[in-house]
C-alpha cells in the first residue's frame, strides 16, 4: 500500500467524526493505465462537488485520493456553514473594484445552498442544522458587525439580524461577549458525513473514486494531461487539482500560493439534554470575530465541538486539549470539569489575499485551492463554478480567474514568521478593542 506523504497509513485522524462517521465503502487504489474525460485530484469537498456536479451532466469522472475520501479539511472541520470569504466585500470592493465586489456578493449563500441541496436530494444523513452566529467581545467588534449587516443588506442581502448583549443569551449563554449577529442562512452538519455521502451521490451517478493512491507526478503541459501514482497512470481530457493544503509540491507552479494552517477542535463527552440547551439553547453554531477565533456548536449526540487557533506552516501543537480546553472555559465555564473525549488538528490552504483562488495551468488543467478557513461552503461553490467551466460556460471561472494573485512575502524560508508576526499585530488590536 502506498503511503501519503501527509497520511501515513491513510486512516482518518482520531477525531470525533471519524469515531462517528456513517458506513463508507474501501476504494481500491489506482493500479495500472487508465483514460478518463476528467480526472480529479482530491476527494475533498472541492473534488467531490466538482465531480458530482460533473457526474450528473453526463461526464465519466475519476476522483484520485492520496488517503480516504475526507481525509483532509473536508472531514475534520468545524462543520459551520458561514457565508462569505475570509476577505470581507469591502476588501475585496477596495482591492479589485466594485464589479468583482458584486460578483462576489451574488455567490456567497450558494454554498450553503449546494449542500443543502445535495443533502435534500441524496438523502445524506449528516446532523444538518440552520443558523450560525458571530460574537463580538468588544465594542469595536460590535461595530464591525453592525458595518457588515448594513454592507451585506445593500448588496440584497437581509438574512442577518443584530443581537445585542441580552438577545444573544437567547441563543449563547455566556457572558464573555457585547452581542452578536445571526446569520438565518447559515448553518452546520458533520463534515465527514457530508463527505462521504456526497462520495456516494458521485458514484450513484457513474463516478470513479481510488483511494490510497497519492500522486507522485503530474503532466498539465501535455494535450491530454497524465496523473501518476505509484502502481498506476491516469490520462485525461481534463484535469482539476483540489488537493489544497495537502497537494504539497507535486505541482511546483501552485505551492507558492498557499501555505498550510493548521487549526484544532475537540469534543466533549455527550452532555445532558438540560446542559446543552442551557449553553446553546437555540442549536446555532457560533463563531468570533477575533483575528484567531473560536468557534463552536453542539454535535448531533450533544457534544460540544469546540475549536480554534492557529499554527502557521501546518504542524500539530503539542497538547491540543490543553490548548482549547483554557479557551472554552472562558467561554463556558460551566463546562470546566467535562470530559474531553477527541481532540484533532487539520490543515486548511491559507493564500495571501485571503481570497480562494481558482484558475488554469496548461490549456486542460485547472485547479482551485486557498479558501482561507471558509472552505466549507467556498469549495461547493467553486466546485460548481469548475464544472461550468469544464462544461464550455467561462463566465464565473474567468471572473475569478482573474482577480491577481500574491506570494506571501519572504517566500517559502519566511512566509511562517511573516505570518506570526501579522497575528502577534491583530491579536494585540483585538485585545486593545480597537
Amino acid at each position: 500500500m502506498s503511503r501519503h506523504p501527509y497520511a501515513g497509513d491513510g486512516s482518518h485522524t482520531s477525531s470525533y467524526y471519524a469515531a462517528s462517521a456513517n458506513p463508507a465503502p474501501a476504494r481500491p487504489e489506482l493500479q495500472g493505465d487508465h483514460e478518463i474525460d476528467v480526472c480529479i485530484v482530491g476527494a475533498g469537498y472541492s473534488g467531490l462537488s466538482t465531480g458530482l456536479h460533473l457526474a450528473e451532466k453526463g461526464y465519466k469522472v475519476a476522483i484520485i485520493e492520496g488517503a480516504r475520501v475526507g481525509w483532509g479539511a473536508s472531514g475534520r472541520n468545524g462543520g459551520q456553514i458561514v457565508n462569505g470569504l475570509n476577505a470581507s466585500l469591502q476588501t475585496i470592493k477596495r482591492r479589485y473594484g466594485q464589479d468583482t465586489a458584486t460578483f462576489v456578493a451574488g455567490l456567497v449563500q450558494e454554498g450553503g445552498e449546494i449542500i443543502r441541496e445535495r443533502v435534500r436530494s441524496y438523502d445524506i444523513q449528516c446532523d444538518l442544522k440552520d443558523k450560525n452566529i458571530f460574537t463580538g467581545l468588544t465594542t469595536a467588534h460590535m461595530r464591525e458587525l453592525e458595518e457588515r449587516q448594513k454592507l451585506w443588506q445593500s448588496y440584497g442581502i437581509d438574512n442577518q439580524e443584530m443581537l445585542d448583549k441580552e438577545q444573544l443569551r437567547a441563543h449563547v449563554n455566556s457572558d464573555l461577549y457585547e452581542g452578536g449577529l445571526i446569520d438565518h442562512s447559515g448553518g452546520h452538519m458533520h463534515p465527514l458525513n457530508l463527505a462521504l455521502g456526497e462520495a456516494a451521490a458521485f458514484e450513484k451517478n457513474g463516478g470513479t473514486i481510488y483511494e490510497m493512491s497519492p500522486v507522485t507526478d503530474v503532466d498539465h503541459e501535455a494535450a491530454r494531461p497524465v496523473v501518476r501514482t505509484a502502481k498506476g497512470t491516469m490520462t485525461c481530457k481534463t484535469l482539476v487539482l483540489c488537493g489544497n493544503a495537502y497537494l504539497g509540491h507535486v505541482v511546483p507552479t501552485l505551492a507558492p500560493r498557499v501555505m498550510p494552517v493548521s487549526t484544532q477542535v475537540m469534543a466533549t463527552e455527550p452532555l445532558s439534554e438540560a446542559q446543552a440547551q442551557a449553553l446553546l439553547p437555540t442549536d446555532a453554531c457560533v463563531e468570533d470575530i477575533r483575528y484567531i477565533l473560536d468557534y463552536y456548536r453542539l454535535s448531533g449526540d450533544k457534544r460540544m465541538l469546540f475549536g480554534g487557533g492557529t499554527v502557521y506552516g501546518g504542524a500539530d501543537p503539542r497538547d491540543i486539549k490543553a490548548k482549547l480546553k483554557r479557551n472554552m472555559d472562558k467561554v463556558f465555564p460551566q463546562l470546566k470539569d467535562v470530559k474531553i473525549d477527541y481532540a484533532w488538528s487539520g490543515n486548511f490552504a491559507l493564500s495571501f489575499s485571503r481570497v480562494p483562488q481558482m484558475g488554469r495551468i496548461g490549456d486542460n488543467t485547472y485547479f482551485a485551492h486557498g479558501y482561507s478557513g471558509h472552505g466549507v461552503t467556498g469549495s461547493h461553490t467553486f466546485g460548481r463554478i469548475l464544472s461550468e467551466a469544464i462544461d464550455g460556460d467561462l463566465t464565473r471561472f474567468d471572473v475569478f480567474a482573474n482577480v491577481p494573485w500574491f506570494p506571501f512575502p519572504g517566500g517559502r524560508m519566511f512566509r511562517v514568521p511573516y505570518s506570526v508576526v501579522g497575528s502577534w499585530w491583530y491579536g494585540l488590536r483585538d485585545r486593545l478593542g480597537v
